[in-house]
């Protein structure tokens, strides 16, 4: 066996409708509407048009356990790239700014310039563009360079 690609998240939210507007409104995301057919719980799916969908969130209440901060075993952040220039990342930080979002840090990889971001519900989340993407194809090791702050 071999895996051919990442095909999707799924998240456990605590509120649906506050993580779908912040999935769609706020990050863009296209969500699969389908009338008439509901899933039997409260649930959204979300797709960037790669795929039949790439995330998936599920409502669990506002009783759900909170993400455990620092050092755990489990997802740390997953990434979401966003464009191909500092410009449309810097447009990505502008809006996420203007919508209120949390922005919990910002890094230049060398190969790729990346925003840090969490949901609502604590999630990080990595919005990327590569920078050098010939680089890294070439020199898979340039993806362990030393991390620099990031001048946007």
């Amino acid at each position: 066996m071999q895996v051919k690609e990442l095909g999707h998240l799924v998240l456990y939210v605590r509120n649906l409708e506050r993580s779908r507007r912040f999935y769609g409104e706020v990050l863009g995301w296209r969500e699969i509407k389908t009338p008439g057919v509901e899933l039997g719980f409260p649930a959204a799916a979300f797709t960037s048009g790669r795929t039949h969908h790439e995330l998936l969130l599920i409502e669990v209440g506002d009783g759900a356990a909170p993400i455990p901060s620092g050092r755990r075993v489990g997802l740390y952040h997953f990434g979401l790239k966003v464009g191909e220039s500092d410009g449309e990342l810097r447009e990505a930080r502008d809006r996420l700014v203007a919508a209120g979002a949390k922005i919990v840090g910002s890094t230049d990889h060398g190969v790729t310039h990346s925003l840090y971001i969490e949901d609502p519900d604590g999630v990080e989340i990595e919005l990327y563009i590569d920078v050098q993407p010939a680089r890294w194809k070439e020199d898979p090791a340039a993806i362990f360079a030393e991390p620099r702050p990031l001048r946007l």
